[in-house]
């Protein structure tokens, strides 16, 4: 996968949550864990794309860093959607599924740049 092709995906992921967030009950703590998933969630696509435009390798790997622990806690939070039963695990599977594939993918990232730093 080319660093544009991982940037398409990791918006898409993005705009994925924003449109879950949207159909969110309309309850305090529904409310409270869709203000939280979109800062994490939204933050997946923005750090990677500031991951790509870093000064140095160091700089990278910090970033790369910050976009494996938002892709980790977005992950939480639509654990806790589906164990709250909020919204209907069949419909946030997918969405776990990729936040999973996207954790492996910049930890690996991460991994390789120290290695080769």
């Amino acid at each position: 996968m080319t660093p544009d092709e991982l940037s398409k995906r990791a918006k898409a992921f993005s705009l994925r949550i924003m449109n879950l967030a949207r159909s969110l009950p309309n309850d305090v703590a529904s409310r409270e864990l869709g203000r939280q998933i979109v800062r994490s969630g939204m933050s997946v696509s923005a750090n990677y794309r500031a991951a790509r435009r870093s000064r140095s390798k160091k700089e990278f790997i910090a970033k790369l860093g910050i976009v494996v622990e938002e892709v980790d806690e977005t992950a939480h939070w639509l654990e806790l959607l589906r164990d709250g039963k909020t919204i209907e695990q069949s419909r946030l599977e997918p969405l776990m599924n990729e936040a999973e594939e996207l954790t492996k993918i910049f930890v690996s990232m991460r991994q390789t740049a120290k290695k080769n730093n």
